[in-house]
């Protein structure tokens, strides 16, 4: 099964969400129009930024209102929304939360990050979550991670061992650490013979600047897609069954020697 997907790379106004909210109806109308496109991607804490010490006054109290905004897009496009993650107020506190959105406009998956990123501060105003990112899409297996968690191959691991296919993360990653956003997410492909699909932003806040180069991986760790570090929509192809057959060359889950492994 061929999917169609679209990552919206772009700045994010730090700590206005309503100015957010707006920017992304405007990103998913054109991408939804661009062709068939049948999954669109947005990054990590796209309505507010890292606005962390107003996240008390400004954060989606139980993401409801992105919710709603998102599902009413999902369903007037027809398309399945990987919306990024966005700040949530809940009674547990605050997180920064991953929506999973089908063409029906249902919430299929809300996943909160696991790994806490400490050079940005996280850890001071978030709670950390403690569920994992699977959900399908169009019955397709897949899991959506956010941002640092790539620097854990054990939980990405985690999500692929029921044979999943395809692997969403969303991000706000620095540009001066690029480089390490490239070769983590090209090696998680390989090493899961499964694909990636990886939104960042572009831009800047008082405290970082943003590298793009959003991208697009194969199961055999090939760039189908890359965009550079400017605003745009990186547009690209997947067959997802092209990760049973690289699993069946080198059947590296078959082999795993779980005996040995100390986690």
């Amino acid at each position: 099964m061929r999917l169609n997907v679209a990552l919206v790379q772009m700045d994010i106004a730090f700590g206005e969400p309503k100015t957010n909210f707006e920017f992304v109806e405007e990103k998913i109308h054109e991408a939804a129009s661009e062709g068939e496109t049948d999954v669109i991607v947005l990054p990590e804490l796209w309505s507010t930024g890292y606005d962390l010490a107003s996240f008390d006054e400004i954060a989606d109290v139980e993401a409801e209102k992105s919710i709603s905004f998102l599902s009413e897009l999902a369903k007037k496009y027809h398309v399945n929304l990987v919306a990024g993650s966005v700040a949530k107020k809940s009674a547990a506190g605050l997180t920064n939360t991953m929506l999973v959105i089908d063409r029906n406009g249902k919430l299929e998956k809300q996943y909160s990050k696991a790994h806490l990123f400490r050079l940005m501060n996280e850890e001071k105003y978030l709670v950390q979550g403690n569920d994992d990112g699977l959900f399908q899409l169009d019955h397709n297996k897949c899991a959506g991670v956010i941002c640092y968690d790539i620097r854990f191959p054990e939980w990405i691991r985690t999500h692929m061992l029921d044979n999943t296919k395809v692997l969403f993360v969303v991000a706000e990653w620095p540009k001066p650490r690029i480089d390490h956003w490239r070769a983590l997410l090209i090696s998680r492909a390989i090493e899961n013979q499964c694909y990636v699909v990886a939104c960042n932003r572009i831009g800047s806040d008082p405290n970082n600047e943003f590298g793009g180069h959003s991208i697009i991986v194969s199961p055999w760790g090939e760039v189908i897609a890359e965009a550079g570090n400017e605003a745009t929509t990186l547009y690209g192809e997947i067959d997802v069954d092209e990760v049973d057959k690289v699993r069946k060359t080198i059947p590296i889950f078959t082999d795993r020697r779980v005996d040995l492994y100390k986690l």
